[in-house]
């Protein structure tokens, strides 16, 4: 690997960073079943083009956090690249991979990615830029690293733009709870976030799993997501959501726009939850 690294400004918040390092040290995924992961990678790369990676694939996962997914891609490529700006968690992801010998660890923040450019065929951060200042330069960073031709799969957290305006405003209402939340010491944000994921995650997502099996549409169900997740997956994800300091949401066509103004072309986003996930190549 080339030790070239990319000279642009920072692109971190600190507090979003040791937030999230103190979230995979309570949640380091350890609990979290192979069937279960399994099934939520497969939500996230459902799209991704598996068959036109080259035979030795080099690439990264942009903000690895725990590793979860980085256990499942290694194994389908030559070398894969775990990053992160949070040491507590990469040092979660070092021992959740210790077992794969094609993975590498770098401690670095989206604005200086230790990478040339043009170094990789693939890349992917899921769950990770909407955390940072800039999401736009980000992207553009993440383009400047990849091969022409070269693969990204990105999650960003979506604006509510395919859901009803109630369900906007819903979201309006925890959006300002998350505000509160968030700045709370760490052991009473823990508590309170698992108490969220206790009286509103786990009863709305069994509701859903009921009304989908009589089958009614769920499309609109607020939480329907984890109608079949266990509530380990319902506590993790409370404390990504109202944990968390900063949080940006974007409309599909938002996502689209940064992307191809980044470098990315051909993007196609998946139809299914979470959404959005998109696919874009490098020109």
């Amino acid at each position: 690997m080339s030790k070239e690294k990319d000279k642009t400004i920072a692109n971190r918040d600190d507090s979003v960073i040791e937030g999230f390092g103190q979230e995979w040290a309570r949640f380091s995924q350890e609990s979290l079943s192979e069937a279960e992961r399994s099934k939520i990678f497969a939500d996230y790369f459902d799209i991704f083009p598996w068959q036109d990676l080259p035979r030795n694939a080099c690439g990264a996962d942009i903000g690895c956090g725990s590793g979860r997914w980085a256990a499942l891609v290694a194994p389908k490529v030559d070398r894969l690249t775990c990053v992160d700006a949070s040491g507590p968690a990469l040092d979660i992801a070092r021992r959740n991979l210790a077992g794969h010998g094609n993975v590498i660890f770098h401690l670095a923040d989206v604005g200086n990615l230790p990478f040339a450019e043009n170094e990789l065929d693939f890349a992917y951060s899921l769950g990770v830029l909407h955390h940072v200042p800039n999401t736009r330069a980000a992207l553009a960073n993440v383009a400047r690293v990849l091969k022409p031709g070269g693969t990204f799969l990105l999650y960003l957290y979506y604006a509510f733009d395919n859901r009803p305006l109630w369900f906007r405003a819903l979201w309006r209402f925890s959006d300002s709870l998350r505000g509160i939340v968030c700045r709370l010491p760490a052991r009473l944000r823990f508590f309170v976030c698992d108490i969220i994921a206790a009286f509103v995650y786990f009863p709305l997502a069994r509701t859903a799993l009921l009304v989908d099996k009589m089958g009614i549409s769920t499309h609109n169900f607020p939480l329907s997501y984890y109608q079949s997740k266990s509530f380990y997956v319902m506590r993790t994800d409370a404390l990504d959501r109202f944990g968390t300091r900063l949080e940006k949401r974007f409309s599909k066509e938002e996502i689209s726009g940064m992307l191809n103004a980044a470098g990315f072309e051909g993007v196609r986003f998946s139809p299914n939850a979470p959404y959005w996930c998109a696919l874009g190549r490098k020109r």
